[in-house]
């Protein structure tokens, strides 16, 4: 699955999925992708649904999004949607929802996850 030259200098595959990690290894990155993933929303309604999420910072976000071609706006005031390349992005999340599914029934029969139950 991974692929590197001898000399510590990563192959081409591996800086595409280096800056992919970058990209979307950033705080709300993926919430956002996986908010929008059943539709188009508007900021407020987004912003609803992000929890914790500042209205700077989940516009940060959307505008980093835009400018990888994974997100666009319709309108000056209108609804924030996937592109083609997020909803593709959005389906690739499916196996990391299956998989929290099965480990978050793992937990301690409170509710809390492993992790969040250990502390």
């Amino acid at each position: 699955m991974r692929s590197a030259t001898g000399d510590g200098d990563p192959t081409e595959p591996s800086r595409k999925i280096l800056a992919a990690i970058d990209l979307l290894g950033q705080r709300w990155m993926l919430r956002v992708i996986w908010e929008l993933e059943p539709g188009p929303l508007g900021f407020l309604d987004l912003r609803r649904r992000m929890g914790n999420c500042s209205s700077s910072m989940l516009s940060d976000r959307l505008q980093q999004l835009q400018s990888a071609g994974l997100t666009r706006k319709n309108g000056p005031r209108g609804a924030y949607e996937l592109t083609t390349e997020g909803a593709l992005l959005a389906e690739s999340l499916q196996p990391l929802w299956d998989w929290s599914e099965q480990w978050t029934s793992t937990g301690d029969g409170n509710g809390r996850i492993p992790w969040r139950a250990a502390r």
